[in-house]
């Protein structure tokens, strides 16, 4: 699968990145990776994770996306928002509306949909979750969309309007949120 890696970047909703699988810890009960250990995996980013005032209408637990702003605002009640960078749909992906989160995975797998597949033949049909899965650590499914918030390798992308429409984050990013959150959150998405 490594060779296909460099053909995702961008069409996938998240960006593939080839990284050693020596880079994370692995579970000996499921044999899946688990964290970055150490920094032998980049995620340092411009956009750091805040806690940030906030004043808006929202209750506490709703996930709001400014996809101009390129922020994911998690309400966390007392007038407060974890604040967190995001990659966003490129032009003619971007999108707006209300979803639901349906369902969370650790290390996903990604099957690419067909509309996908049409522009991009050459994607593989199937890839196990895992380091080098372009879905990152963790994913939260948007509804029965084809759209999801869900982590990405390539911290670069981070800030940028280069996915399919899925929201990217960096791993340790998408770790916390997928710790803060449950199935039943509402998610707010943003121009």
């Amino acid at each position: 699968m490594r060779r296909f890696l460099p053909l995702l970047a961008g069409m996938a909703c998240a960006a593939a990145a080839a990284l050693p699988a020596a880079a994370y810890e692995i579970d000996p009960l499921t044999r899946q990776p688990l964290m970055p250990l150490g920094n032998s995996v980049p995620q340092a980013t411009a956009i750091p994770r805040e806690v940030v005032s906030y004043s808006g209408r929202h209750a506490p637990g709703t996930i709001i996306i400014s996809t101009t702003e390129r922020r994911l605002y998690l309400v966390l009640g007392g007038g407060q928002a974890m604040r967190y960078g995001v990659g966003v749909g490129r032009p003619g992906f971007d999108w707006a509306g209300t979803k639901t989160i349906t369902r969370k995975a650790e290390w996903p797998t990604w099957t690419p949909p067909a509309q996908m597949l049409k522009r991009r033949p050459d994607l593989p049909r199937f890839m196990k979750g895992g380091p080098d899965n372009p879905m990152g650590a963790r994913a939260l499914y948007l509804g029965s969309s084809l759209y999801r918030i869900h982590g990405s390798n390539e911290p670069d992308t981070i800030g940028q309007a280069v996915s399919s429409g899925c929201i990217r984050m960096l791993n340790d990013d998408v770790i916390d949120l997928y710790n803060r959150v449950r199935v039943g959150t509402r998610v707010v998405v943003q121009r």
